[in-house]
Parts: structure tokens; C-alpha cells; sequence
């Protein structure tokens, strides 16, 4: 097993995101929605052609009352570190329009490179990229209102979630300007981790050992979505139930029972 480097130069931000406390209520997705300027239809019926960068999903251990329980999981993007930076959507753009930054651990999404050919969408197993069927639309007014640090997209790329890497930038800036060796945790957080009213989203340098990530990440009762493709997401969960570790890491029923049998 590969050594983590404390004092590794490189950043790694990531989330850690506590399932126990998550309450479903959808403010991180409003957050996300306002921060980054994602556009909406006035029928949102159709959640195939919906543009939502953080998903929020309701997981079930599927038994009959009294013993039903509910979790709510929020996915965005994992941020894939894959093999060396070879995440899957990185690997299978043609035209550079999505790349890992060894320096930050983000995997970014340029709109003017993207021509629209959805290979990233394909290569994705957590579906957290998006296409954009339309222009965006926006009512009367509200043009006013938007963020003036992300640009709208247009039609015909994919866009996704960026961890609020502009807000990155501004704490960047303002650390070199205050003459500040380094970004400090709380200057730079993402708008779903500072939206979230029940602490359930931690957001940092995941290589920091300073940083509240660094320890949550290695509670016995931390898990990864499909950690087993090989992705190194740097989105991490932690549940005390088992139904729900299992439901997240997508155990194949009895498996834990054939693995003992082979082992």
C-alpha cells in the first residue's frame, strides 16, 4: 500500500461527507445551483435532460416498517485521481477540455475546448457530468443576480462540478496578497459544505494534515463509491450502518459470505 506523504506539496482537496448527519434537505443543492450559475428549465420533469452538479439520492435498506430506514447520499463529482491523474473522463477527452490538476487534485472543465462529443459522460460511473441541451434561460431580471465569478454555459458542451475551484482562485489571490506562504482551510470551501445545515459536508486538503479532512478520511467507517474500478475518488463517505456502506461501495448480495468462503 502506497505511503501518504504528510508533507506532500501537492494539494489534494476532497470531501467527506457524514451520511448520518445528512437530513436529505437539499441545501446543498440549491448552493451548488446558485454559486455556479446552473441553469434550469421550467419543466424539470424530464431529470434525463436536468442539469443538477450535486445529486441528492435516497438510499432505502428496502425492509418493511418498523425496521425501514432512509439515508440520503449527496454525489458530486468524485474528482477521480484515477492511475498517475488518468481519471476516466481526462483519459478519453480528445480535445483537452477536461484535465487533473497535480496541483490542486481537481479535475477541471474548460467550455470553450468542449465540442459537445460526450465521451466523459460515457467513461463517468458516477454520472456526474451533464450535457447541455440548450442555451440557458433565465427569467426577467434574474441575469442581475448571477454569480459574476462563473461564467453560464453554452449549448452543446458538458459541464459538472468544479469544487467551487473559482473560489480556490480568490483564496489564492488574497494569500499572495496578505504575503501568506499557503491557503489557509477556511479561506477556500465550497458553497455546499458552508450551505450544509448540519455539518454533513467537510471540505479540504485531503494531503493536510491540519485539515479536518485528513482525519475524517481514515474513520473506520469510511467508504468510497465503486472503490473498486480503480478511480481514487476524493469524495469520501461515512456511515455507522453497514446497509448503507454496503449499498454505497455496490456490494453484490453475499458477497461478503462468498469472499470468506474463498479466503
Amino acid at each position: 500500500m502506497k505511503k501518504e506523504n504528510k508533507h506532500s506539496k501537492f494539494k489534494k482537496y476532497g470531501m467527506v461527507i457524514d451520511l448520518d448527519k445528512c437530513t436529505g434537505c437539499g441545501s446543498c443543492m440549491v448552493a451548488c445551483m446558485a454559486e455556479n450559475n446552473v441553469p434550469f428549465k421550467q419543466d424539470e420533469s424530464d431529470k434525463l435532460l436536468s442539469i443538477t452538479w450535486l445529486r441528492l439520492f435516497r438510499l432505502t435498506n428496502d425492509k418493511p416498517f418498523p425496521e425501514t430506514d432512509v439515508c440520503y447520499l449527496p454525489r458530486p463529482c468524485m474528482h477521480c485521481e484515477g492511475h498517475g491523474g488518468h481519471s476516466p473522463c481526462v483519459s478519453v477527452c480528445p480535445s483537452t477540455a477536461t484535465d487533473y490538476s497535480k496541483d490542486t487534485g481537481i479535475v477541471s472543465q474548460i467550455y470553450t475546448r468542449c465540442f459537445g462529443c460526450r465521451y466523459c459522460m460515457a467513461s463517468c460511473p458516477y454520472k456526474a457530468r451533464y450535457f447541455n441541451w440548450w442555451d440557458p434561460v433565465w427569467p426577467d431580471g434574474m441575469e442581475k443576480y448571477l454569480s459574476p465569478k462563473v461564467s453560464p454555459r453554452m449549448r452543446g458542451v458538458v459541464e459538472k462540478c468544479s469544487f467551487c475551484y473559482h473560489r480556490y482562485q480568490q483564496a489564492r489571490d488574497k494569500a499572495y496578497m496578505q504575503g501568506k506562504p499557503d491557503i489557509e482551510e477556511s479561506d477556500y470551501q465550497t458553497a455546499c459544505a458552508q450551505a450544509c445545515p448540519s455539518g454533513a459536508i467537510t471540505f479540504g486538503d485531503l494531503n493536510d494534515a491540519k485539515h479536518a479532512v485528513y482525519q475524517l478520511k481514515k474513520d473506520p467507517h469510511a467508504f468510497r463509491l465503486l472503490e473498486r474500478l480503480g478511480t481514487n475518488p476524493k469524495v469520501y463517505y461515512v456511515s455507522s450502518r453497514e446497509w448503507v456502506r454496503r449499498a454505497g461501495d455496490n456490494y453484490l448480495k453475499d458477497e461478503g459470505r462468498l469472499k470468506k468462503a474463498v479466503h
